[in-house]
This record gives C-alpha cells, structure tokens and sequence, in this order.
C-alpha cells in the first residue's frame, strides 16, 4: 500500500505543485502524492514549464483548497510556509516543514524569472530524492 503525501502551502499554485508532480512521476510507486493550498488560486504557467524541461508534466494537475483533505489521513504533510503562516493539518502522521524559495516573489528580466523557477525546482526534487528515495 503507498504512502500518503500531501503538499500543503498558500496559494497552491507553483512550489506545492511541482512538489507533487515530482513525487508521483519519480516515486509513485511507493507514495501517493497530491496538493493543495489555503488561498488556492491556479497552477503556475512557469511552474509547468519547469517541470516539462525534466520530464514532469504538471500541465493538468489544478490548484486545490485544503479544505478538500478536511478528514482524509495523510503519512506525511510536507508544509511549506508562507508569509509566517504554517497551515496546520490534524489529519497525518507525521507533520514536515520545509521552506523552498518561492519563486512567484522572482522579479528582473524573464531569464531571471525563470531561473528562479529552475532553482526552486531543483531544491525540491533533491529535497524529494533525499527524504522519500
């Protein structure tokens, strides 16, 4: 039986989202992972196409309201704060707080912007790798 993950953050929009693409394409054979946010807005355009450059499409995944988990047991809520808000979640085993640069907040020229979707990207497939390998 796989493991539950469940990314939580703010606007599930970008972080959370590449988090839970990653895991489901590189380790879902043992994890179940999904997403949401508690001011959920829509998956970030950049945030799809960084992923698409490693071979992870996130393109059909959709920003999700936490409130959808309200009850539904987790193994593991991955939470990544924002703005000094830590969205609790009573419903898991094990509570994990990580903190990856965001890189909606990016601004400078489009290459700027995008590198800082690349970097974020890549803190959160090596944090992956090296906490559910």
């Amino acid at each position: 039986m796989k493991q539950r993950v469940l990314f939580i953050g703010t606007n599930n929009a970008a972080r959370t989202q590449m988090a839970e693409g990653y895991l489901r394409a590189r380790h879902g054979d043992r994890y179940e992972a999904c997403s949401a946010g508690i001011a959920p807005t829509a998956l970030d355009p950049l945030a799809a196409k960084v992923m698409d450059e490693i071979g992870v499409d996130i393109a059909g995944q959709r920003a999700k309201d936490l409130t959808l988990f309200d009850g539904k047991e987790m193994d593991y809520a991955v939470v990544l704060c924002a703005g000094g808000v830590c969205p609790m979640f009573p419903w898991t085993k094990e509570t994990l707080h990580v903190d990856f640069p965001d890189p909606g907040r990016a601004t400078g020229t489009p290459d700027k912007v995008l590198a800082a979707y690349r970097r974020s990207r890549d803190a959160i497939a090596a944090w992956i790798d090296g906490r559910f390998e």
